[in-house]
């Protein structure tokens, strides 16, 4: 059957295998194998935060609020829009931070409609099919923003689950959306692996117990790593992963 979005909480796009438990362990001579990759969407599947940055740019300008790379690295890359906001504009009333939300997304989406693929991640994705591993996307990005990237991408029929931060009601950096994975997959955290660019989505996944790889579009190495990451990798072309993975 083909695959489709469903309804919430948590969007289940892949219809064929939706009845199925995921539950039972699998092992092989005695280990636990992998069951499932967890990809973050922003950054991590495509690097999007350069149109963040500049979407950001243009509607804090309205209110004389100039930003850098630095300031948006630090303090707004893997945040939900509520704490963004609350932190730069902290006198707008809930309606007026709902509005600037929606432009800043609306923007994001006027900007983004050349986005590719994370080099070597349509790569991950077959191998992880070959293997019958689950795969999720658990994104802190508003529903609108997830299905547009994930159209733009081709990829909006691939993933077993599409986890949005905004169903459940909070985000990165609590461990929630990551637990709410597992659940889902009926699997232990070291059944997973998930992949994680910011520093908020890196604390959600390691809170959560997952081994977790870091993505370095948009920080240093060193940062990722002294979060908790196994390691650091460019993009999913990296040697070192794979040797993990075989």
């Amino acid at each position: 059957m083909p695959a489709r979005f469903l309804a919430h909480p948590v969007l289940r796009l892949r219809s064929r295998s939706a009845n199925l438990r995921y539950s039972k362990v699998k092992f092989y001579q005695g280990k636990v194998v992998l069951a499932a990759i967890l990809y973050d969407l922003d950054g991590t599947i495509a690097d999007t935060d350069p149109v963040h940055f500049i979407a950001w740019q243009d509607c804090l300008s309205e209110f004389g609020i100039s930003i850098n790379e630095t300031i948006y690295k630090q303090r707004m890359s893997g945040r939900t829009n509520p704490p963004i906001i609350a932190e730069f504009l902290p006198q707008l009333t809930p309606a007026e931070s709902e509005a600037l939300a929606d432009r800043k997304e609306a923007r994001f989406r006027e900007l983004a409609t050349q986005l590719q693929p994370m080099a070597g991640l349509l790569e991950l994705i077959d191998w992880a099919k070959q293997h019958s591993l689950k795969q999720a996307v658990v994104t802190n990005a508003p529903r609108e923003n997830a299905h547009f990237m994930l159209q733009v991408l081709k990829l909006d029929q691939v993933f077993d689950r599409l986890i949005l931060a905004d169903d459940l009601g909070i985000g990165k950096p609590d461990p929630a959306p990551y637990n709410y994975a597992l659940k889902e997959f009926g699997l232990e955290a070291h059944q997973a692996l998930a992949f994680e660019d910011s520093p908020s989505g890196v604390r959600s996944a390691v809170a959560a117990g997952i081994p977790t790889i870091g993505i370095t579009s948009t920080q240093m190495p060193e940062t990722l790593n002294g979060l908790g990451v196994k390691f650091a990798i460019a993009d999913f072309t990296a040697p070192e992963l794979w040797a993990l993975l075989k």
